[in-house]
């Protein structure tokens, strides 16, 4: 019998200081029995950084050719890709025919070791690329409930985050940043 996801239910209040972005959110996210708390936290936050209309969790790990979070516009074309973990190069090369804007947020141990591998071929690709602190994302990771209310706010490379069982900052470094049009 297959393992079913556990669903998380999240009220958010995010403040994005640096995008003046302020919203509300609920919402449901289903953990994939392969994925760590770590690895859900992180595509949360990265919903948190990327908020705004139509934006949505894609299948997940049972779909290899979807990102992690996208938003479609109306006529179902992809204006931006979200992908969170150390991607391959070539599925982010692919991202980049199909997306308007691409994003990949790495955050583990092996973070490093994956950058500097496939730095010279991202470097190539119209990307942006984002690494969080492994230790943040452990300790947020670890004030994970079933049902949460938090708040996030972000302000430069860094979100402040409270919730009940705690306060902690989750801070990121930008490895690439795609030329500004």
């Amino acid at each position: 019998m297959a393992l079913k996801p556990t669903v998380y239910k999240f009220k958010m209040s995010v403040s994005d200081l640096d995008r003046s972005y302020f919203d509300s959110l609920s919402l449901t996210v289903a953990k994939h029995p392969s994925e760590n708390e770590e690895r859900m936290m992180v595509r949360l936050l990265a919903y948190c950084l990327n908020a705004q209309e139509f934006l949505s969790f894609g299948a997940g790990l049972s779909e290899s050719d979807d990102p992690a979070i996208s938003v479609r516009t109306l006529d179902d074309q992809i204006a931006l890709w979200v992908d969170v973990g150390e991607p391959e190069p070539e599925r982010i090369k692919k991202a980049t025919r199909r997306a308007q804007q691409v994003k990949v947020y790495s955050f583990n141990t092996k973070s490093d070791v994956w950058w500097a591998q496939g730095e010279s071929q991202f470097r190539r690709l119209d990307v942006d690329v984002c690494r969080f602190n492994w230790n943040d994302i452990q300790t947020f990771a670890n004030m994970l409930e079933r049902t949460m209310d938090f708040t996030v706010t972000i302000s430069g490379n860094s979100a402040f985050i409270a919730t009940a069982k705690g306060e902690c900052e989750v801070s990121w470094e930008t490895l690439l940043e795609q030329a500004k049009e």
